[in-house]
């Protein structure tokens, strides 16, 4: 009798928070109660009410439509980093681990030159070479999240190659491509997810610092990041302008957190 999967609690946690977060941000691409660029100077720096469910900015904006808003944009930010680091690294992971020789020592070298800077660091350089805004802030973050997918990869590659399925697959003539992304890869798509979660949890935080910074998302477009620097000065007389935007980013960085744990029994 096949035995009944059993779910840890941070893993159920996890799923409710996250799948909070996402319905939030579907909410934010298809609705938000105002125009997040309208200001109302009748309202600056308003209290929550019925009206503001998470009170004004110093400009009189809703700020629950531009936490919505920034969420995703955060969202869509992290989604394309890890995309263009996940599938990056795993192209240069499998190929070196798989093949070694040569290629594993140049490429490896290479990444290891990568990974040497911390990605936020690495991240800030190509922004002042190419620029601030949206697309330059994802292609920063997802070049810089390439090396640590490749290490990941090009270990589970290393681990796998020499199996007797493997060499079994060889013996009947199997092409290398075949025997990379089809016999081997899914094996190591395990260890890749947890990763990706990992990675999704440190780009949300990386756009979030870079918009701090105000290198990231540019105005009038809202980011949780740009709404935490816009609401350091009002801390103690508006201390919700604050508030909000960091709750979500915790939020969405702890949902996906505990979901990693997947638990099972």
């Amino acid at each position: 009798m096949k035995r009944k999967k059993i779910y840890s609690p941070n893993f159920i946690i996890g799923l409710v928070i996250t799948g909070a977060m996402l319905l939030l941000i579907l909410i934010g691409f298809v609705h938000t109660p105002y125009d997040i660029t309208k200001m109302d100077s009748a309202a600056k720096l308003a209290a929550p009410s019925f009206k503001h469910l998470m009170g004004c900015d110093n400009f009189g904006r809703d700020i629950f439509s531009r936490v919505l808003k920034g969420m995703g944009n955060t969202f869509v930010i992290a989604v394309a980093t890890v995309s263009i680091g996940t599938v990056c690294g795993v192209i240069v992971g499998a190929f070196t681990g798989y093949f070694g020789g040569l290629l594993d020592e140049v490429l490896m070298r290479v990444n290891d030159v990568v990974f040497a800077f911390p990605s936020i660091l690495l991240a800030l350089v190509f922004v002042s070479i190419f620029g601030t805004g949206k697309y330059n802030v994802i292609g920063a973050l997802g070049i810089a999240f390439i090396p640590s997918f490749a290490r990941i990869v090009r270990g589970e590659f290393i681990k796998y190659r020499e199996m007797d399925y493997v060499k079994s697959a060889r013996l009947a003539g199997v092409g290398q491509l075949r025997m990379i992304f089809v016999h081997i890869l899914p094996n190591a798509m395990p260890v890749l997810t947890s990763s990706i979660m990992i990675g999704f949890n440190n780009a949300v935080l990386a756009e979030a610092g870079m918009s701090y910074l105000g290198i990231g998302v540019q105005p009038p477009s809202a980011s949780l990041g740009s709404m935490l620097s816009e609401s350091q000065t009002y801390l103690f007389s508006a201390p919700w302008y604050a508030l909000f935007p960091g709750l979500m980013i915790i939020l969405m960085v702890l949902g996906l957190s505990l979901l990693a744990d997947r638990g099972g029994k």
